[in-house]
């Protein structure tokens, strides 16, 4: 039985006797010939442009020398959901794609740094489409206090201006009074958006006052933009690109006869109006429910909470926005100019 299932075996495993061969088929159409590929060298020159060390390095170390770099912002607001959004790179990111950020804020924010503004192109077609820098937001931008209101660039600086803009409006009263409620407030510390725009100071109305300049009608609003002005080539490594530092070559290229220095008379102005917001008085109530004297509404930079007048509050506002623009009033001179002047009018007026 052994020896018959052995060679049942080996019958099964045993290769078949091959038949004769069939009759051969029609050969098939030829195929399309296809489009010669592009070079590879053509196709990742524009990435190379950008993402090469040459190209990385002096962004890098500019970015190192900018106010978002320092970490700051991210230690007394990023951790915040109210600031996060504006504060640290967690708040930034939740807010474009959730709308919000954390409810419950962020236990360790980390500062803005290259993800937080740049992500991924939405097109590589940059010759049509535009060069989109991989920005995360680029659009106009509705402004957080006036839902009427849109800024547009028509270019990459709708990201600065995505942040960069006020948080409260100027003061308003009916009854010629106005109280300050916090030690913070103010349009925020970084108003520069609507102070180029030429929108939300505080417009005093004087007898022969400065006249306010038509909204958008800044040299460097109609004509410039934040990107134009702060992000130019780096002339030593401390100004330009990523530093967002203007240098001289951002203003010569516009300012021919050379480099503004200073909006004329605005340096002594401010202090003059420094002088008188903290000369004002005002009143406030104790624990114990009696009225006291709050000597000065802004001193030494600060606001102080009581009732003052409405147009002591509107002096200060104004003098909050031009100093918390941070450009010396360059953003928007003339805008500048007629806020503190006639601030300054108006207080003197009163008294």
């Amino acid at each position: 039985m052994i020896l018959v299932s052995s060679l049942l075996f080996i019958q099964c495993t045993s290769d078949p006797i091959a038949g004769p061969q069939g009759i051969a088929g029609v050969d098939g159409v030829d195929g399309v010939d296809g489009v010669d590929g592009v070079d590879g060298e053509d196709s990742t020159a524009s990435c190379v442009a950008c993402h090469s060390t040459a190209h990385r390095e002096p962004i890098e170390n500019t970015y190192e020398k900018s106010g978002h770099a320092e970490g700051g912002a991210v230690g007394y607001a990023g951790g915040r959901n109210g600031c996060a959004m504006c504060h640290s790179n967690e708040g930034y990111i939740d807010y474009l794609t959730t709308g919000t950020t954390n409810p419950d804020g962020y236990s360790l924010p980390s500062r803005i740094d290259c993800n937080t503004c740049h992500d991924s192109h939405t097109s590589f077609d940059f010759e049509t489409d535009g060069q989109d820098y991989a920005l995360r937001f680029n659009e106009p931008v509705q402004l957080m206090t006036d839902d009427n209101y849109v800024i547009n660039y028509d270019d990459t600086s709708n990201n600065c201006v995505l942040c960069h803009q006020p948080r409260r409006t100027p003061p308003v009263s009916e009854d010629g009074t106005f109280t300050v409620t916090s030690t913070h407030w103010g349009p925020h510390h970084s108003p520069q958006a609507t102070f180029v725009e030429g929108l939300q100071g505080a417009e005093i109305e004087v007898t022969d006052g400065e006249d306010y300049p038509a909204i958008a009608s800044a040299a460097h609003r109609a004509g410039s933009s934040c990107v134009s002005c702060h992000m130019t080539e780096t002339e030593n490594g401390d100004t330009g690109l990523h530093s967002f530092i203007p240098n001289d070559n951002a203003c010569t290229s516009c300012h021919t006869n050379g480099v503004p220095t200073e909006v004329g008379g605005l340096e002594a102005d401010l202090a003059t109006l420094a002088d008188l917001l903290a000369a004002v008085e005002g009143t406030t109530t104790d624990d114990e429910g009696n009225t006291v004297v709050v000597e000065g509404i802004v001193v030494d930079g600060h606001p102080h909470k009581g009732t003052f007048t409405l147009t002591e509050a509107e002096a200060a506002w104004n003098w909050l926005l031009v100093t918390e623009d941070q450009s010396g009033g360059v953003h928007n001179p003339k805008y500048a100019r007629a806020l503190i002047k006639n601030s300054i009018t108006a207080l003197q007026n009163q008294n």
